[in-house]
């Protein structure tokens, strides 16, 4: 039996794997298929780097590793707390593949990480879905975001259609990019709705979401530092920092990291149905 935690960022879920060998991608598809294993958006294996530091190691719930995953880099940093691997004034440094992060707590159950500066600029995109133009912001948060204002708010925003149709677009192939649809209700307030790559669907909550959507809104002038960000998964997250020529600079984001239980993975996680049927 694999020993594992359950945590989640905001609503963003994880299995985590503390000092255990890197899993294969067949383990992490079988392990976060919902209903059937544990069920997660992804999976990390974490792993003391000397003084103050671990280092993390990220699957999306596909199988690929992926470089960057802000929320799940925060419930990396609340679990490298509680193994007490942070520096002597609290804070912790997560290695991964977009770079080191570091963190710190701020409450109980909050985390709050410093995020590199983009390093690419925000760009406006337009492109052609059934014969209709849609116009859209386009930047990296060490993963692609096509970022989509909806005017109207994003109740209704179409996420699982359009969402998946652009996530899958050639324009972006071949890696293919996330997509935001956000709302601002006032320049420090947001509202966004994630369709994840990796996921291949909606999730409660995208840190790295948050903040493509919030440095769209500071490239745009519509946005001012701080702002707070609710996620369907019903938390906010607070992206503060300062701007300079409309790009966000030593910025962090904060919100809820929780651990919810920990446990060991049996052999039966593993087992999934050669198919599954009506999907």
């Amino acid at each position: 039996m694999t020993p594992f935690y359950k945590v989640s960022g905001a609503g963003n879920d994880f299995i985590a794997l503390v000092e255990q060998p890197l899993p294969t991608p067949d383990q992490v598809r079988a392990w976060c298929q919902r209903g059937l294993s544990a069920g997660a958006d992804g999976l990390f294996v974490l792993a003391p780097a000397g003084t103050g530091a671990a280092r993390m190691t990220h699957f999306n719930a596909d199988g690929g590793e992926a470089a960057l995953c802000i929320n799940g880099t925060r419930c990396a940093a609340r679990l490298a707390i509680e193994q007490d691997w942070a520096a002597l004034d609290g804070t912790v440094t997560i290695e991964t593949g977009a770079g080191p992060l570091a963190a710190r707590r701020i409450g109980p159950t909050e985390i709050a990480l410093e995020v590199p500066t983009p390093s690419r600029p925000v760009v406006e995109r337009r492109v052609v879905v059934d014969g209709r133009e849609i116009t859209a912001r386009f930047v990296t948060i060490g993963v692609p975001h096509l970022v989509i204002d909806c005017p109207d708010g994003v109740a209704d925003a179409p996420v699982a259609s359009l969402g998946a149709r652009l996530r899958h677009h050639p324009d972006f192939a071949p890696e293919g990019t996330n997509v935001d649809f956000v709302a601002w209700p006032a320049r420090d307030r947001l509202e966004v709705r994630s369709f994840e790559r990796g996921v291949e669907a909606e999730t409660l909550a995208c840190g790295s979401g948050v903040l493509a959507a919030v440095a769209a809104g500071l490239a745009a002038g519509t946005a001012e530092l701080p702002v707070r960000a609710a996620t369907l998964g019903g938390f906010v997250l607070t992206v503060q920092g300062s701007v300079e020529d409309g790009r966000p600079i030593d910025w962090s984001l904060a919100g809820d990291a929780r651990i919810v239980a920990a446990g060991r993975l049996a052999p039966e996680a593993e087992l999934l149905p050669e198919s599954q049927k009506w999907r």
